[in-house]
């Protein structure tokens, strides 16, 4: 019996090592196939995708909550798109401050641009999905009201839809813009390292986890099958992600269609947007859990398994900082017995892992960010600050998610935006 739980102990302390590693070489290698598959035959010119032979219309919709200091930025930026056919549609939900009167102001200087005023906040997923029954095209392009579209996202995006009847959306490649703190400079790292490598490869092995929230594509069709966004969810766009694909439409990432967006850059509001991710994660993985089983539904599996195991190894490693704390107090069999926290020659391996990751992101990458070498030295930060961010995150979004009331509506809360240089 002893023996049996030493094993069982043993494996327990291995995956919590050993599955980190074990997903950085996975992302790293579909990343790396991905690469060469798919992105590096368009060369290093981001601006001209593959030609067809007409591009039809687009609407761009901007679902925007208390955005009066980055909506005019928005905008002009989103005018400057090299297409010939696009309107834009702004929903101003119940803000508070001028974001309504500054979109009025707007619409009178740009053709494109239609405003929808809602006199109370209805979240972000009922905006979305009242631009989307308003738009007067089948495509449509969702961005958030703090990003700068690149002129050349649109067309980008627009080819996959072409290329195939089943595609349903296609998430683009945010970037981060603020870059003046130390968890901004990070997060540059992140967004490439972790997050488009994870993208790339989640897309060689059959399904993404979540379309970016900041910059996405969809085929109205495929959003009217699914019934369009959950007014209940807290990340509509990890629910959308798992609708469209659950009924099987195809969701494609796009690496060219670059936005540029503000993010976090407090622990308390880099808190705050992790702990929703977690919870609405959580959420989508406790809603679509039956519908994971079915065989027609199989390409599916694997972001589940990964999501799952997420969760797992998070818990894992609060349950082995525990038994740290508690052996400071308390006699424990040797087998349960954690005399350090630092890693040994697991760390520097791990360690080593992060930096190699870091440095093919950063060679995919470079030609999308080129001052994304200078954050190189950043970014070995980045297990540090992040992973303990995203284990208590998980740790806490899980029961969160769990004891959450049925039906409740997700409103809209006005975000950390970061802190800006002014030039």
């Amino acid at each position: 019996m002893i023996d049996h739980l030493s094993r069982a102990v043993a494996a327990f302390f291995s995956f919590t090592y050993y599955y980190p590693l074990f997903m950085a070489y996975l992302w790293m290698t579909g990343a790396l196939i991905y690469f060469f598959r798919w992105e590096k035959p368009f060369g290093e010119d981001i601006t001209h995708p593959p030609e067809l032979g007409q591009w039809p219309g687009v609407s761009i919709i901007v679902p925007c909550h208390n955005e009066a200091e980055n909506i005019t930025e928005t905008i002009k930026y989103l005018c400057l798109q090299q297409y010939d056919d696009y309107e834009i549609i702004a929903i101003n939900d119940g803000s508070t401050d001028d974001t309504g009167i500054i979109l009025d102001k707007l619409a009178r200087r740009y053709q494109q641009l239609r405003v929808i005023h809602l006199l109370a906040n209805q979240g972000k997923a009922r905006g979305l999905t009242l631009g989307a029954i308003a738009a007067r095209h089948e495509y449509l392009i969702c961005i958030d009201g703090d990003v700068i579209l690149d002129p050349w996202a649109a067309r980008w995006m627009v080819w996959h839809l072409q290329s195939s009847p089943r595609v349903g959306a296609v998430t683009g490649n945010p970037r981060i813009r603020n870059r003046s703190t130390l968890l901004g400079k990070v997060q540059v790292g992140e967004f490439s390292s972790i997050i488009g490598l994870i993208k790339r490869a989640q897309r060689i092995y059959g399904r993404v986890f979540t379309v970016s929230g900041a910059v996405a594509a969809f085929r109205r069709a495929a959003l009217q099958e699914v019934g369009f966004w959950d007014m209940d969810m807290v990340t509509e766009d990890i629910d959308i992600s798992w609708k469209l694909q659950l009924n099987f439409w195809d969701v494609r990432y796009e690496p060219h269609a670059l936005c540029w967006l503000l993010m976090p850059e407090t622990f308390k509001g880099l808190w705050k947007q992790r702990l929703r991710w977690a919870q609405g994660g959580a959420e989508v993985f406790i809603k679509n859990f039956k519908k994971i089983w079915d065989w027609k539904r199989r390409r599916m599996f694997m972001v589940f398994v990964e999501y799952f195991t997420s969760v797992v190894w998070a818990y894992s490693m609060i349950a082995i900082t525990l038994l740290w704390a508690i052996g400071k107090v308390c006699t424990l069999p040797p087998m349960l017995r954690i005399e350090s926290l630092l890693p040994g020659w697991t760390g520097l391996l791990l360690g080593i892992t992060c930096l190699i990751q870091f440095a093919v992101s950063m060679t995919i990458d470079a030609k999308y960010d080129k001052q994304f070498g200078k954050i190189y030295f950043w970014i070995i930060w980045y297990p540090v600050a992040f992973w303990l961010i995203n284990i208590f995150t998980i740790a806490v979004g899980l029961p969160r998610a769990i004891l959450k009331p049925k039906g409740k509506r997700a409103l809209w809360k006005s975000p950390d935006r970061g802190i800006r240089e002014v030039k």
